[in-house]
């Protein structure tokens, strides 16, 4: 392709390759300026229907203006290539600037103010851009980030597009397509389970984004496609303070916000993002930064016991503590021994209440999966559910992933439980399981009384 003309473009150099085609720079001989030339794959626009509606979304991302969004020139076709001519940007990717370490807290807060500030304005222009991420955010050599393929995410929009027996969730997981895998990370959970989306999507993607920036880490990573979508959906995120020393606790309330799971629930007009994040940068250029609050260090203190376990964890400590006091003030230690027993009693129902609920929850969710036809084992290790699953569909992962979710949200202390959901196993990697410690479940095949029946044997 290098040298090659196509229209008014002189294919000069490759510049990457991504899900949808191969991006090169070009020289436009007619107007004697670089562009970037994004070549699309046959088979990204094959369909015409689907090439209508993505040419009618570019060109309206074409239409929003703003220094932080590369501009799309036009859409063409020549010999039966399609491409899409878009402002070339001379610098580095974010993701690139996170790998070399070249992007202090100052510099990375600066890119997001004005990442936000650019969504913000698509947003206001009706223009979702459905797959923000690191790659997808260019830092021009003069420090100037532009985010980039606006309108273009539309062709792997393949949520809507599929009919309601094949969602998302299970397109994903079973064909895990290149231009998917390089998104995963990036997903909000509606995207993850196959949901309709919003600009809202686009502010769980920058929570995304800006985490990676702040600490030099993606927030969700799982050592699959599944168990990536599973954490994006289901699991809280480390504090990146823990991750990186120094960092304002203003900025860890503004990811949070970004990030959570109900739409409803993040930020509604990345507007106020942006004022938020303003507020972030003025602490951090004075110095003086707001501590982390009582309540969150008494959680840190407690080894990360939920707001709903402090608030039991109170009151009863406020019930010990009035009867003690009462003890205290009462006729003497001789006279007092009921109310002492009583204290000491209630103190033990407490804890034993407290340790053993984790038990009780793994008990429940063993239950309720085990009524799933599809589920033929469970185990339990350290915290990790493993369910053997045969012939499972999207909502069979939805309904299991549901009920760990409501398991953990009744956890008042430690760390939640996990889930891996592994599919259509071979007989000898079940065999394994088996011998592995902490069998909860185990579904014997109905022709075979006292074996197990083994994924992919049909029936």
């Amino acid at each position: 392709m290098i040298g090659k003309s196509l229209k008014n473009y002189v294919v000069e150099e490759a510049l990457g390759k991504g899900g949808m085609g191969m991006v090169y720079r070009a020289r436009d001989t007619r107007l004697g300026r670089s562009v970037a030339l994004k070549i699309l794959k046959p088979e990204v626009v094959q369909d015409p229907d689907r090439r209508r509606r993505f040419i009618q979304e570019a060109r309206a991302a074409s239409a929003v203006n703003h220094p932080a969004i590369a501009q799309i020139y036009e859409i063409e076709e020549s010999d039966d290539t399609t491409f899409i001519s878009m402002e070339y940007v001379d610098g580095s990717t974010v993701r690139q600037l996170v790998e070399r370490g070249e992007l202090d807290l100052s510099a990375a807060l600066e890119v997001a103010i004005q990442v936000a500030d650019g969504l913000a304005r698509a947003h206001e222009a009706g223009i979702v851009h459905r797959d923000i991420k690191s790659d997808n955010v260019m830092v021009s050599r003069d420090g100037h980030p532009k985010i980039l393929d606006f309108g273009l995410a539309k062709l792997i929009d393949i949520g809507r597009d599929s009919d309601a027996g094949a969602s998302r969730l299970e397109t994903v997981t079973r064909t895990q397509a290149g231009m998917i895998l390089g998104t995963i990370h990036y997903m909000s959970p509606e995207q993850a389970r196959g949901l309709p989306t919003d600009r809202r999507s686009d502010v769980f993607s920058f929570g995304v984004l800006l985490y990676e920036m702040a600490s030099g880490s993606l927030p969700f990573k799982g050592a699959s496609v599944l168990d990536t979508l599973h954490a994006i959906a289901y699991q809280e995120t480390q504090p990146i303070s823990s991750l990186k020393a120094n960092l304002p606790y203003s900025l860890q309330k503004v990811i949070d916000r970004c990030l959570q799971k109900k739409p409803e629930d993040r930020y509604q007009n990345l507007r106020e993002t942006v004022a938020d994040l303003k507020r972030v940068k003025r602490e951090v250029e004075s110095g003086v930064t707001g501590g982390v609050p009582l309540l969150e260090r008494v959680r840190f203190w407690l080894g990360g016991m939920t707001t709903k376990g402090m608030i039991w964890a109170a009151v009863a400590g406020a019930v010990v503590g009035g009867l003690f006091f009462s003890w205290l003030l009462g006729n003497g230690p001789g006279e007092n021994w009921g109310g002492l027993i009583f204290v000491g009693l209630a103190g033990l129902f407490i804890f034993r209440r407290f340790r053993n609920r984790g038990q009780r929850e793994a008990r429940r969710f063993v239950k309720k999966a085990s009524a799933f036809r599809e589920v033929r084992l469970i185990t339990l290790h350290k915290g990790e559910f493993t369910v053997a699953v045969e012939k499972p569909t999207a909502k069979t992962y939805l309904k299991l992933n549901a009920l760990l979710t409501a398991a953990n949200e009744r956890l008042y202390h430690g760390d939640p439980m996990t889930l891996v959901i592994r599919e259509e196993l071979a007989e000898v990697d079940l065999r394994k399981l088996l011998a592995s410690p902490g069998v909860r479940f185990l579904r014997e095949d109905p022709r075979r009384p006292g074996k197990m029946k083994a994924a992919g044997t049909g029936g």
